[in-house]
Formats: C-alpha cells, structure tokens, sequence
C-alpha cells in the first residue's frame, strides 16, 4: 500500500500542496480530479520524488520513502506515466520500451507480455521511431514502458488528455485488467469523469493544493463530483 499522510508542497514561496493525504491499495484505482492547476501534478511529482515535500509523509510498504531519490522510489516499484507522455522520439518504440529497463535487476529486463497484448499496436511497430506515432500509439508507449519497470505502483497522469475515442476505450481495458491483477496500486489522475468514474475504486477532487472532497465507490455520486469540481 502506498499512504501520503498530510503533506505540503511548495515551489518558492508558493504552496502547491497543502495537507494532502490519499491511500493507493493493490487491486484497486486511486482517482485524483480536479481543474488545471488545482495541484494533481504535483501530488504525482511528490509521490515520484521529483519534487521534494516540506512536511508530512509518504509510506510504501510500511516504509517512509519520502527523503528517497527518484531512481530509488523506481526501484522499489513506483513507476510514472507522466502527462504529456514523455517519450523519446527519436528512439525507436522498441528501445523505447526498454527504457524501462533502467531500475530493474538483470535478470528481469525483457518486455513483460502484457505489454503486448494489452497494446498490440506496439508489437507491429517495435521498429519505428517514438516520434512517428500518433498521440494515442505514444500514449500507449508511455504506458507500457511503465509497465516494463514491474511497477507496484502505477501512476497515470491524465492518459486520456487528447486521445481519440477508440484508445481511450483501449487504455480503460488495460487498466481494467492491471486492477484485476491485484498486485497493482493504481492512482489515475483525471479530468474526464466519465472515465475516472468507470475505473475508480476511490475518489478525491482536489482543489487549491488541498483535497475538499473524497468517497470510494459504494458512495459514488457523479453528479456531486461535477459539482465538486466546479466549484
């Protein structure tokens, strides 16, 4: 289980995070909405270790990792699909894959199946170059170089955001079947409810730095979301 436990976050003198607390479970999606710029970025940075906390704690398997370094949060299976998706688009989607390669033992460096089966579009275009592919094809790049790391952890930083119709279908299934796994603590942050409602197990809508309303799945009222996120 990963637990963030009231944290606060600043860039300068400006408080990007203030008092955040959420908890991700194996076999279950950790939703995080809210606005641009409400701070769900940033609470992924945080969990990551790219930007560092200035207060509170965050725990991964009843380990406080929060002073760990971004390589070793990666080690310990903490693995980011970031926004924008971030891949190299000059490598081609094989080497690309294998980027993922970075934080594991050797002999776990292969492309895991599930790569291919969740996302068989990357199979048919091992050979070219990251940067040819359309948003979608990259978007299920990202993913599956996440997936290359064995993450316990996966973080998905809106994957939906300008993805056409039919991927976005294709990246629910995906993520579908990695909750079902149930060794997988999934956080997705979103602004598409529809989707986010579909997936989610547990919600939190942040605003302003700070998390203004929560509910897990048996509680679910969508409309009461919208509203929240409105406000």
């Amino acid at each position: 289980m990963l637990t963030v436990d009231n944290i606060n976050l600043y860039y300068g003198a400006a408080q990007a995070l203030r008092g955040v607390s959420i908890t991700a479970e194996p076999g279950k999606v950790t939703c995080v909405l809210g606005r641009n710029g409400v701070g769900k970025t940033s609470l992924l940075r945080a969990l990551v270790g790219q930007q560092p906390i200035a207060s509170g704690a965050i725990n991964f398997d009843g380990t406080d990792i929060s002073h760990l370094k971004p390589y070793e949060r990666a080690r310990r299976g903490i693995s980011l699909v970031p926004q924008g998706r971030e891949i190299f688009p000059l490598l081609t989607v094989e080497e690309n894959l294998k980027t993922g390669y970075a934080p594991l033992k050797r002999a776990d460096k292969s492309i895991p199946d599930d790569v291919f089966s969740l996302f068989p579009v990357l199979n048919s275009m091992l050979k070219r170059r990251g940067g040819d592919l359309s948003g979608g094809q990259q978007q299920q790049l990202a993913i599956g170089r996440a997936l290359v790391m064995r993450p316990k952890v996966l973080l998905l930083d809106e994957p939906t955001e300008g993805i056409q119709p039919s991927i976005i279908k294709d990246i629910g299934r995906a993520i579908s079947y990695l909750r079902n796994l149930g060794n997988i603590a999934i956080v997705l942050v979103e602004q598409y409810l529809d989707f986010a409602c579909e997936l989610g197990d547990s919600f939190a809508v942040m605003d302003r730095g700070a998390v203004k309303y929560t509910c897990d799945r048996a509680s679910l009222d969508p409309a009461e979301i919208s509203r929240q996120m409105a406000l």
